[in-house]
């Protein structure tokens, strides 16, 4: 009679471990399993929202298409700007608009040269380098010119130096007092060496 107790408790400690077992099982199974749903929730709710989004930015593509076209056709907005398809054309532009300026003010261009591309410029400038002579009125109309121009022009590294010659002394020769020749100038003429550069849009699209 002693015996039968422990092996009766034996008994269901094993019987009990054989219902767990299945049980544990499942448990190992469904937890990875519980969790990847969890996290293809949080995915879904995540991609709901990126489409919500991305429907609100193809709700409002109309009207900023629009904006663009109302941009593009704007002929204020394009006054800034020399509208090339290269530098190259808008340098061109540049030199043939500073001549047209230098002429109206009854000035002399002596000379034109396009300077360098600038890298990583945004918006790129396009610039000329200019020597101009004239008299002091015929500079500063120059100046005023190009402050008025349109595409907007601006000057930058100007420098202005007299062509007036001066006076040479006489000299001695052998008893004889020699004026040495100098050339023929315009009195009071002066030489204005300056940048000037706009910007440029470049070709659309």
């Amino acid at each position: 009679m002693s015996a039968t107790g422990p092996k009766r408790g034996y008994c269901l400690l094993v019987w009990a471990a054989i219902g767990l077992l299945p049980m544990l099982l499942v448990a190992a199974l469904a937890l990875p399993w519980v969790e990847r749903v969890a996290g293809l929730d949080s995915e879904i709710a995540d991609a709901r929202d990126q489409l919500t989004r991305y429907r609100r930015l193809i709700a409002s593509l109309p009207l900023l298409q629009a904006e663009i076209q109302k941009v593009n056709s704007n002929q204020a907005f394009k006054a800034f700007y020399f509208e090339a398809p290269t530098p190259a054309l808008a340098g061109a532009e540049l030199q043939h608009k500073v001549q047209d300026i230098v002429n109206r003010a009854d000035g002399r261009l002596i000379s034109t040269q396009i300077l360098p591309e600038q890298e990583n410029e945004r918006p790129p400038r396009v610039r000329v380098r200019i020597q101009i002579q004239g008299s002091t009125e015929t500079l500063l109309k120059c100046l005023y010119e190009i402050e008025r121009a349109r595409p907007f022009l601006f000057v930058d590294k100007v420098s202005v130096r007299s062509s007036a010659r001066p006076r040479l002394p006489q000299r001695v020769v052998r008893g004889r007092r020699i004026r040495r020749r100098r050339p023929a100038n315009r009195s009071g003429e002066l030489t204005m060496r300056l940048d000037v550069f706009g910007f440029v849009l470049g070709p659309k699209g």
